[in-house]
């Protein structure tokens, strides 16, 4: 991705980018490279001490090259908070007619999105003839299709069951057979629809400037679609989930197979026809345009608690429901070490300098070259 903004930076600013899209653009393109500057690391293990030269990355939240230790901080967190029960995955999608505003209106349109999902899943959770109860949900927005075209959607996980009002835990519809599938379902899916499109309009003639009655009466023309899976096979399978979706960015480097004078080829899936894979070829521009559809405004939130799960409502309700419900059985993993030495996989790297955009000073460039020296003396040497 660095590479194709790299060879286009002459060519950013002609193209209808917003000031924080190409802000984004110009972090994404200087990620690890010596326009941000960087540091001298040693390893602190006794048989070790080699110097590392790293340069810093931009911590942008649409960089694929910044979001892996971030991604795995929040999924520790979020297996603390898992609950014993069945959790279903519900996806919110908004229709092509709604894509021109969400290009010119995204804050609002997406602040919308994430409103009326958990009005519909808090309306229906509370109906006694679906549950009875009070939910939870997290919600992570997606604006992308593996195209790279314009496809807002939320991924909803929601616990199969809820609270009611005298702190009891009522559990979803259950068909009476044991393990975590016992849930059947959790809301009627054409029902919801019909009032996520309902709601959703509503709040519209609200929140946005009037558009034509045309337009209105356009959006009730189609279904809209909300899809639910059935329930995970465990809470294991939640967190696994998790961690492929929510520091997902539109398109990450492994996708990119070839650049070329040409442009950019990446491969997609068709999800219309099983998933089946495919090689796309775009333009640099048209690549970058469509990338830059995905840029969300500044400061916005793109997950998000709700009910139960919420901060407010974890620290009271949370240890007393795991207590009633049971612990999850997770798999014991090692500390999250960020800072390890790549070479002998055992010692942490230790700053000892930092340097600006300027470079790395000369000493610490000689003290490298010296050790890159002895390096490779060592490995032309002959074996005994």
């Amino acid at each position: 991705m660095a590479q194709v903004l790299e060879r286009n930076t002459a060519s950013l600013s002609n193209y209808c980018y917003n000031s924080w899209q190409l802000r984004t653009l110009h972090a994404l393109r200087k990620c690890r490279t010596a326009a941000l500057g960087g540091h001298i690391d040693r390893c602190n293990h006794p048989s070790c001490h080699r110097l590392h030269l790293s340069y810093n990355s931009c911590r942008n939240r649409h960089c694929s090259k910044c979001q892996g230790h971030k991604k795995e901080q929040w999924i520790r967190a979020r297996e603390e908070e898992l609950l014993n029960v069945p959790y279903f995955h519900v996806v919110f999608t908004l229709p092509s007619a709604l894509h021109r505003l969400c290009l010119y209106e995204p804050k609002k349109m997406y602040g919308l999105l994430f409103k009326t999902a958990w009005e519909v899943i808090k309306d229906f959770a509370s109906n006694p003839k679906f549950l009875g109860a009070k939910p939870g949900m997290i919600a992570i927005l997606h604006t992308w299709g593996q195209n790279l075209s314009l496809h807002p959607h939320l991924h909803c996980i929601v616990p199969g069951g809820g609270i009611t009002k005298n702190g009891k835990w009522r559990s979803a519809k259950s068909n009476g057979k044991p393990g975590y599938r016992r849930a059947r379902y959790l809301f009627p899916v054409k029902a919801m629809s019909t009032v996520f499109r309902a709601r959703f309009v509503a709040s519209l003639r609200k929140e946005l400037p009037p558009q034509s009655r045309d337009f209105y009466e356009s959006l009730f023309k189609h279904h809209w679609v909300v899809y639910c899976k059935r329930p995970f096979l465990g809470p294991v399978q939640v967190v696994e989930y998790l961690g492929r979706y929510t520091h997902k960015i539109a398109i990450s480097n492994h996708r990119i197979k070839n650049l070329d004078n040409k442009g950019v080829t990446f491969s997609v899936k068709d999800y219309r026809h099983g998933g089946r894979k495919s090689l796309l070829g775009l333009s640099d521009p048209e690549f970058i345009r469509r990338f830059a559809l995905h840029v969300l405004p500044k400061g916005f939130v793109r997950i998000r608690h709700y009910g139960i799960l919420s901060s407010y409502h974890k620290k009271i309700s949370l240890p007393a429901l795991q207590a009633i419900l049971g612990s999850v059985q997770l798999k014991e993993k090692e500390p999250l070490q960020h800072r390890v030495c790549p070479d002998c996989k055992k010692g942490k790297l230790i700053t000892i300098a930092t340097f600006t955009a300027r470079g790395p000073p000369e000493h610490w460039l000689e003290k490298l070259k010296r050790q890159t020296n002895r390096d490779q003396k060592k490995n032309s040497s002959p074996k005994a």
